[in-house]
């Protein structure tokens, strides 16, 4: 077997492995599951996240990911739990540890200390009838079979079935919680993904140029008003009412469709229905009315009234592309 095929092929098994694995937790949705899901959100506390080794790295991620859909979570390594860090743990607090055995022995020095707090403990393990799974209150079952590494030892099956029960916690959690992609946005306000939630046209065009000119102007004043502004483009107004746009497209074909163009002005060839967008739509719709129509600048309006001109470079800028 060629090296490229044995490469492919060493990779698809390790991915259905996995996937397989996933595939079996549907099985684990249990009663413990939704109990798990009612004890955190009548919580007036946060979600502690704990583990050890490759577990812990898994419990950082669904940290993260439940700090970004709504319920507060913190990350507490289960070693450094028992040097100092468990004084994180708050009374109202609900601590999820995570373990592929349940029996390694920075859990089984935490656990005891948890529960001595009354804090209520979820044990997320591949293996129910461990220490970790016979102490807690609640029990999230990740067993899987079989590591995708070939020699059935390095964490890999069993770390995507941890995250992925994780991620099905807070999308739930979310869900109950009725959190929209607004209140996710909240919580995004400098990424891309919060941005195409939030930004608005009005929050992006009033950094161009705002180029115009009116219906009776020549030729040469749209020239130099497309040309000064240099965004392709030129409202044609009359008393700030849009009458159509004039681009550098509309130039080349005047100049192909004309042999004399000294008496030519803005209204003999303007592009009477442009695209436009009004001020309060979000930027992301926007970039889609630019793809949909081929267009890379937009006509910002409201009521007919110009407002200014929106670009494609615009959101290029803003990270939205």
């Amino acid at each position: 077997m060629a090296l490229a095929d044995e490469i492919k092929k060493n990779a698809i098994e390790a991915l259905k492995i996995e996937a397989q694995s996933v595939e079996q937790l549907i099985a684990f949705i249990n009663d413990d599951f939704v109990n798990t899901i009612d004890l955190i959100l009548k919580s007036n506390g946060r979600v502690v996240v704990t583990g050890i080794g490759k577990s812990a790295i898994i419990a950082q991620k669904i940290v993260a990911t439940l700090n970004s859909t709504g319920t507060p979570a913190i990350f507490m390594h289960a070693a450094d739990a028992i040097h100092g860090d468990l004084g994180n743990v708050q009374q109202d607090d609900v601590v999820i540890c995570i373990s592929k055995s349940g029996n390694t022995p920075e859990i089984k020095v935490l656990v005891p200390l948890v529960k001595s707090f009354d804090n209520k403990l979820i044990a997320i393990t591949g293996n129910p009838d461990s220490f970790l799974g016979k102490q807690a209150h609640f029990i999230l079952n990740t067993f899987v079979e079989t590591e995708a590494c070939p020699n059935n030892l390095a964490p890999t099956s069993s770390t995507t079935a941890q995250m992925a029960m994780g991620d099905a916690l807070a999308v739930c959690l979310l869900k109950q919680r009725g959190f929209t992609d607004k209140d996710f946005a909240k919580y995004h306000p400098g990424g891309a993904l919060g941005k195409k939630l939030y930004l608005r046209v009005a929050d992006v065009y009033i950094n161009n140029a705002k180029p115009q000119v009116e219906s009776k102007h020549s030729l040469k004043d749209v020239i130099i008003e497309i040309s000064s502004k240099r965004l392709g483009i030129t409202a044609v107004v009359e008393n700030e009412k849009l009458l159509g746009v004039v681009t550098d497209g509309d130039l080349r074909r005047m100049l192909e469709k004309n042999q004399d163009i000294t008496t030519l002005t803005a209204q003999d060839i303007m592009s009477k229905t442009p695209k436009t967008i009004e001020p309060e739509t979000l930027a992301i719709e926007a970039l889609h009315l630019m793809e949909n129509n081929n267009i890379t600048q937009l006509i910002v309006a409201e009521n007919n009234n110009y407002l200014g001109v929106i670009h494609l470079h615009d959101l290029l800028k803003e990270g939205i592309i």
